[in-house]
Parts: C-alpha cells; structure tokens; sequence
C-alpha cells in the first residue's frame, strides 16, 4: 500500500463508522492522523489510542465543520501544530431522512451543511497550503444514493451529488498544481447505523446487492489509500458497491 510516512492527513468524522476505517487505514501506513468529530468525543480518542498502539501518531480535534469560522479555526490550528496538511478526507455526514413533503427546511439545510457545504468550508482554507507546497490529495465520501438517489433521501442525494459536482470542478482548477481531488462513492456498508436496522431491512438491503454482502469498512480506507498513492487519477468517482450500481 501507500508509504505516507511523514505526510500529515485530517479526516473528518473521523470517530466512527468508515471515517474510523481511514483514519486508522492512514495511520497504520505511517501518516500522522488528525481525527475531526463534532459530538463523539470518547471514541474519537478510542480510534486515536487504536492507532498509536499500532505504532501511528494521531490526535483528536473537535470541531463542527458545518460551520465556516468554526471549520476556519480547526484547520489553521492543524497547519499551524503541523505546518501542512498532505491529505484532507471529507467523511463527515449525516443523515435526516424523510420523503420530501414530510421534510422540513431545518432538515434539508442540516444535512446540505454538514454532507456537502462542510467540504468547501476545509478546502476553503486548507487548498492554499497544498498549492504552496504542490502536493495534496482531497478525497470526498460521496455515497451511491449521490448517483442513483434514494426514497426519503432528497436532502441526503442533493449533497452527495453535489460532492461529486463540487469534486471535478475543484480538480479542474488545482490539476496542474500538483493538488489531485476525487470522490469515493461507498454502496451499503457494515457500520454501526446499518448493523442496528431491523434484520429484515437489512435482509432487503443486501438482496439488491449482487455480491449478496455488505461491504466493510476497511474496504472505503483501501480505496483512500489508492488515491492517495496515484498520481494520475483526479476528478473521478471511485464506486465501492458491491455492483449495485453500475455506471
């Protein structure tokens, strides 16, 4: 895998799920791992003390990302603590599903801020840094429900269609600076909010996968670590699905 000893990496959502997944996947191939959560403090440093007992180095940050000038602060403390940030993987995001009549204004603008406007809000200030030293790698968790949508999932779909919108764009502008930008797009995987559904619904889920499984975690951080390794792949949409859906 990728060598990334001595390159700095912030994940946000990092404390949980397939945020935990990279971060632990970065800093098991020697990046130093900033780990960002809002609210999960207690296993944002569970993830931490995971990677130091494998030999990495990682610290916890809280901050909440959907808000600019909080975001602002998180991200000139790391370059600042650090002097560089190599890596920025955009994991953060949350859920508020409901069919679009039964959805309210708080709910669509909740999960718009948190899924997709808190990737502008790091890119924002921690691009300049990156082009200054001609190196970064921005990788967005987009979602397969941001390229086929999802009943009850208008808000959710908007913004992680948009990642992917915001991620070729963005690569356009920094690929000749040595900035690469991409999207991975995970289908249905085993973390913690899909494990506590209903066996039945989960039974449904992996019955429209043609692989007849969930993917694992581990399996997003791999694809992380591809990117980060490639030199030649920017403005492209990873999909880790199991073939559910085929572009």
């Amino acid at each position: 895998m990728a060598n990334l000893t001595g390159k700095i990496a912030v994940v946000t959502g990092g404390s949980r799920g397939i945020g935990a997944a990279i971060a632990k996947g970065l800093g098991r191939e020697g990046a130093t791992v900033i780990i960002n959560y809002n609210h999960s403090h207690e296993k944002a440093q569970a993830v931490v003390e995971e990677i130091k007992t494998m030999g990495g180095s990682a610290i916890a940050l809280q901050a909440d990302i959907s808000e600019a000038e909080a975001t602002k602060v998180f991200i000139e403390k790391v370059l600042g603590d650090f002097g560089k940030i190599d890596i920025l993987v955009n994991n953060a995001g949350i859920t508020r599903d409901k069919t679009f009549k039964k959805m309210s204004f708080e709910e669509w603008h909740k999960v718009i801020d948190t899924n997709l406007s808190s990737a502008f809000n790091t890119c924002k200030i921690a691009l300049p840094s990156m082009l200054e030293q001609k190196y970064g790698r921005i990788i967005n968790i987009s979602s397969v429900i941001g390229q086929s949508g999802g009943f009850g999932q208008a808000n959710y779909a908007a913004a992680k269609a948009g990642l992917i919108g915001f991620s070729k764009s963005l690569a356009l502008e920094t690929a000749r600076g040595g900035v690469t930008v991409n999207c991975i797009c995970p289908g249905y995987i085993a973390t913690e909010m899909v494990n506590a559904m209903p066996e039945n619904v989960k039974e449904a889920i992996i019955a429209q996968v043609p692989m007849k499984k969930l993917g694992a975690p581990e399996e997003i951080s791999k694809g992380v670590l591809f990117i980060c390794e490639s030199e030649y792949m920017t403005g492209q949409c990873l999909n880790l699905n199991g073939g559910i859906y085929m572009l």
